[in-house]
């Protein structure tokens, strides 16, 4: 008898080493994945980031030097830095607070809901560079309906895409008429806020104000967290419109990163042209271990501020 007691833990032991072998044996393929596609090249671009590579030779060690010279030597990458931050600062808060008024619009419909839903959704759905080209014509300053029509209220279009003031203000319109996803998402957070919660506000003697700040807001703030956080680092990524627009306005089939005179210029672009146009991959490496490392500050930020904004409003 005391020997079988003595005997019982190691058919146990031996049943959790099995088990815990199975689970490894089904993570396995995803973490083979995550491994080379992801801690891989993230190791990589960091070390590269440290040398003087250029996808042809062997790398050589030259340490900061590709952080220095994107601090003082570049001489576009303020015009690219700036660019982005208005981006980030002006089209990202315009393109959440559009489709959120969109979505509330649509969801207060009583007739024709579901056309209006499908009109806005509609632009999400162009392939971006197609997208970006119909737009670019339509706000062709000598060709495009859109000064035409202009012209006919008596107001004189800007030069849109051809201007440097207005290339960005251009692209922000653009952002806006794509935010057909984005206004889905809203659209069904807004449909599960309770109907009881109007109702009690409305009993209060709430208005439409006090009822989106105290129930529609608090209800939806983690869509609006999750829409500004991809919003955030979808505007620092912000490469495929700015570089089709640019070329479709210059007129030149040849690449024209930044037409006009810089303006639309973003840190995304200026890493393409480092890594794929002067082969230059070391500094390639130095943009993209800054802009994840910008990406990553901003979205920690954005959490914690969230963080603290429910623990304030929750109640005591």
């Amino acid at each position: 008898m005391a020997t079988q007691l003595q005997l019982a833990p190691a058919p146990l032991r031996t049943r959790v080493r099995r088990n815990r072998l199975r689970v490894l044996l089904f993570l396995a393929p995803g973490l083979v994945g995550f491994a080379v596609f992801l801690v891989y090249p993230l190791v990589m671009t960091v070390w590269l980031s440290f040398t003087n590579s250029n996808m042809i030779s062997q790398a050589q060690f030259v340490g900061l030097r590709n952080y220095r010279y994107l601090l003082d030597g570049d001489p576009l990458i303020r015009h690219a830095i700036r660019n982005t931050a208005w981006l980030v600062v002006i089209m990202v808060p315009a393109q959440v607070l559009f489709a959120l008024g969109v979505a509330m619009v649509t969801a207060r419909l009583k007739a024709g809901a579901s056309v209006f839903r499908t009109l806005f959704y509609l632009p999400a759905l162009a392939p971006p560079v197609a997208a970006t080209v119909a737009f670019v014509c339509m706000f062709n300053p000598n060709s495009g309906p859109v000064n035409r029509i202009l012209g006919l209220l008596g107001i004189h279009g800007p030069l849109w895409f051809n201007s440097p003031d207005w290339s960005k203000p251009a692209l922000t319109l653009l952002a806006l008429w794509g935010s057909g996803t984005m206004m889905v998402i809203f659209l069904a957070a807004l449909l599960e806020v309770p109907a009881e919660l109007y109702e009690a506000a409305e009993l209060d003697g709430a208005g439409p104000w006090h009822r989106f700040r105290y129930v529609t807001l608090p209800t939806i703030s983690p869509v609006v967290l999750f829409a500004t956080v991809t919003g955030v680092i979808a505007g620092l990524q912000y490469f495929t419109q700015a570089m089709v627009a640019s070329q479709v306005a210059n007129g030149n089939i040849q690449p024209a990163p930044g037409y006009p005179d810089g303006s639309t210029l973003t840190f995304p672009q200026q890493l393409y042209i480092a890594g794929f146009n002067q082969f230059h991959a070391g500094y390639a490496c130095a943009l993209a271990v800054v802009l994840f490392v910008v990406a990553m500050a901003f979205t920690v930020v954005l959490l914690r501020r969230a963080s603290g904004f429910d623990i304030e409003e929750s109640p005591r």
